[in-house]
């Protein structure tokens, strides 16, 4: 049929995926303060063991003729500083300025930011903070099954941080979570957890990397996991550019629109990462 003689209809919406890394496993706040959104920093919290005391006081045994020694003392934890760098994401909007008003433009570019935008957040996350800093806990005899992997991953946040975590997975490994009964709903919040109680994430945008430590991208037939503390997410308000009148090039006659925002991601004490196996 000639393009000439279709009937113009309504975009196919979409929704995104209903686990990923702007739903309920994360704290998200709409910020005003543009301060915020050039980076954060706070003094970490939770990253300092709780140690047992024994008083040697109370102990039955007795040192006798020997010197005792130095007497044990108790041990202090100073706090370090954390920080969150800021992630810019936009959606671009380009055609002809006739019949195509500035109002569908914008409308075209915020539908396309609203289904991308966990995405993009996902990736830089991904890039930017999953893939520095972090502890690989991949054996020398290379990627294990992903059962082995989250148990992995656990033990390891549990041995820096008493709270409960989030376990960050590519949405290509997600289905093999499920093998194993390693995650359930939970009812109350709709969130993926692990029979430790930790949250997870399941998203497009890590799958889109598949990097481990240092972006090394991954082995065919392997995964990158990770896991962390908390993640706290400031997402700043939705710029629109340029205005009405600036929005159409006088040359081409077309219409750009571009719409940006602004995010903080941050969470704290220890990033562990394991390589595990996707297929036989």
């Amino acid at each position: 049929m000639p393009a000439a003689m279709r009937k113009r209809v309504e975009p196919i919406p979409g929704t995104p995926l209903p686990h990923g890394i702007l739903t309920a496993c994360t704290t998200v706040v709409d910020v005003e303060d543009v301060h915020e959104l050039m980076g954060v920093e706070w003094m970490a919290l939770g990253c300092c063991p709780v140690r047992q005391w024994e008083d040697p006081c109370l102990t039955e045994e007795s040192p006798g003729e020997e010197s005792p020694g130095e007497r044990p003392a108790k041990e202090f934890c100073r706090p370090e500083f954390e920080h969150a760098t800021p992630i810019t994401l936009y959606a671009g909007a380009e055609c002809g300025a006739l019949g195509w008003t500035h109002e569908e433009a914008v409308a075209h570019a915020r539908a396309t930011l609203d289904l991308g935008e966990q995405h993009g957040l996902e990736a830089a996350f991904w890039n930017t903070r999953l893939t520095t800093d972090v502890v690989d806990l991949t054996p020398p005899a290379g990627p294990v099954s992903v059962a082995q992997g989250v148990a992995a991953l656990e033990g390891c946040l549990a041995e820096s941080y008493g709270g409960v975590g989030v376990l960050h997975v590519p949405a290509g490994a997600a289905a093999l979570l499920g093998c194993c009964n390693l995650l359930h709903e939970d009812p109350a919040t709709g969130t993926l957890r692990t029979l430790a109680g930790n949250c997870a994430i399941i998203g497009a945008g890590y799958s889109a990397m598949n990097t481990g430590p240092g972006g090394v991208p991954a082995d065919p037939g392997t995964a990158w996991l990770y896991i962390t503390g908390p993640v706290h997410i400031r997402r700043g308000p939705l710029d629109v550019l340029p205005d009405r009148s600036a929005s159409v090039n006088p040359r081409t006659n077309d219409r750009r629109i571009l719409l940006e925002r602004t995010y903080v991601v941050g969470t704290t004490c220890t990033v562990c990462a394991i390589q595990v196996q996707v297929c036989d």
